[in-house]
């Protein structure tokens, strides 16, 4: 990869727009370091993954713009986009981060509630008499 690589990763709303370049492995969420968007160190980890499947975390620059979702979504949405961005020139790459599971988007969303009942499945209590 000589030039920068755009990806983008999804999970629940939360959309993240990934741009991948050789660098020094600085990696950029929202104008932020890594660490000071993703307060805790499971949202960090979890937002690495990739990076750390295919052992290139300190050859390259990622820069992170995302939005929608909790923080949670928004960490695996940043670790989708990134393992798109890597996958995208080197096929040994893909098929690594395949076998880890990090290429697959999980398309599992919340259900909307329905009318007449106080939430998507939950239904109003029933008196029979």
């Amino acid at each position: 990869m000589e030039t920068a690589t755009q990806a983008t990763g999804r999970r629940k709303r939360a959309v993240a727009r990934v741009v991948v370049k050789p660098g020094t492995g600085n990696i950029r969420v929202n104008d932020r370091s890594l660490e000071e968007y993703f307060a805790r160190a499971t949202w960090v980890m979890v937002a690495r993954q990739a990076l750390e499947a295919l052992e290139v975390g300190s050859r390259y620059d990622v820069s992170v713009n995302v939005c929608g979702g909790g923080l949670s979504s928004q960490a695996e949405a940043v670790r989708h986009g990134i393992s798109r961005a890597l996958s995208k020139d080197d096929g040994d790459a893909r098929s690594a981060l395949r076998r880890a599971g990090f290429i697959t988007r999980d398309a599992r969303e919340k259900e909307r509630k329905k009318y007449g009942q106080p939430g998507a499945r939950k239904k109003f209590q029933y008196s029979k008499r």
